[in-house]
């Protein structure tokens, strides 16, 4: 399948803090908080969601196409993304801004806080699908992921004006944006990716019941934490697939942009949804298991065990045709 995603591309600033947010709060004060933490360490890493799920395809074998917009200092980043099978001949280069930046601090809890400076990322708005298109000879697929609310818009209207089948995926950029604009983004998605917050925090804005959204969407892919994911269609029954089996916890920083890499992965192979969703929770486990959206490597040898102790023989020898050839 040629693939393109679209979203963020950054650069994370990643911290750790030695105990619990929640034991910072307090409860009748939450209208005048004023904190600030001393964190142990400070990592710097490749980020942003587009760059993250396009790394994780390539790690899967795919050559995505990745769109967005950067600074004159995307330069190391774009030659690392092209070593790890991305097509980033499309990213729209700024003249006057850098590239984003996220902030977050991870506590105990693997509870986060942190801040997104968007940057070039306002620029994305200019970037248009058709030429991408155009020079693929076509587009089986463009996620829409978080990125500058107009360029996401703008992405998923050009994609019903060319029949471009797309994927809406509003992460984080739902805090900024009306229900109008909502609907505007989903409306007419093959599917819908959220966490089980950001489903009740858009049915909230946009005034969509279950049935409702299903309307709108043809598929509805919601990842539910540690347990699991629900797929929930307009002509199917419903799918629940629990997390895979992990080795050790260490940062849950881009584990939602792994299960969305391995998820449309396996699709384009042409796997049922469940095994996509086996797939992708084991993609996002790997990203658990290390610090950084883009340090993990998929051994296929190992990540077909892997597959094997988590959701059985079958589902390994699915995808073992894939990886191994």
């Amino acid at each position: 399948m040629k693939i393109a995603v679209t979203g963020s591309i950054a650069t994370d600033h990643l911290m750790s803090f030695p105990g619990r947010f929640a034991d910072q709060f307090i409860a009748d004060q939450l209208d005048k908080v004023s904190l600030s933490f001393l964190v142990d360490d400070l990592v710097l890493r490749r980020g942003g969601v587009a760059a993250n799920i396009a790394f994780g395809m390539g790690q899967l074998g795919l050559r995505p196409v990745l769109l967005g917009a950067v600074g004159a200092d995307f330069a190391d980043y774009r030659s690392w993304l092209e070593r790890h099978g991305v097509d980033c001949e499309s990213v729209h280069v700024s003249e006057i801004a850098h590239t984003a930046r996220f902030v977050c601090t991870t506590d105990t809890d693997m509870c986060q806080i942190a801040s997104f400076y968007a940057g070039a990322m306002a620029e994305a708005r200019n970037i248009e699908l058709a030429p991408v298109a155009d020079r693929l000879g076509g587009l089986d697929l463009v996620l829409v992921g978080a990125n500058d609310p107009e360029a996401m818009l703008r992405h998923s209207t050009e994609c019903r004006e060319r029949g471009y089948a797309f994927v809406a995926d509003p992460s984080q950029q739902l805090a900024r944006m009306e229900g109008e604009d909502v609907v505007g983004l989903i409306e007419g998605a093959d599917y819908l990716m959220t966490n089980d917050y950001e489903k009740s925090l858009l049915q909230s804005k946009a005034g969509l019941t279950d049935d409702q959204l299903l309307e709108q969407v043809k598929i509805r892919v919601t990842t539910l934490g540690k347990r699991g994911v629900e797929i929930v269609g307009r002509d199917i029954d419903p799918i629940h697939v629990p997390i895979a089996k992990e080795s050790r916890v260490m940062d849950p920083t881009g584990v939602g942009d792994g299960f969305r890499a391995g998820f449309f992965a396996a699709l384009s192979w042409g796997l049922g949804l469940e095994r996509s969703a086996q797939v992708g929770s084991l993609l996002a486990t790997l990203v658990l298991e290390t610090v950084g959206t883009q340090e993990y490597q998929v051994r296929p040898d190992l990540f077909v065990k892997r597959l094997a102790e988590s959701y059985g023989d079958a589902a390994a020898d699915e995808v073992r045709t894939h990886l191994l050839g």
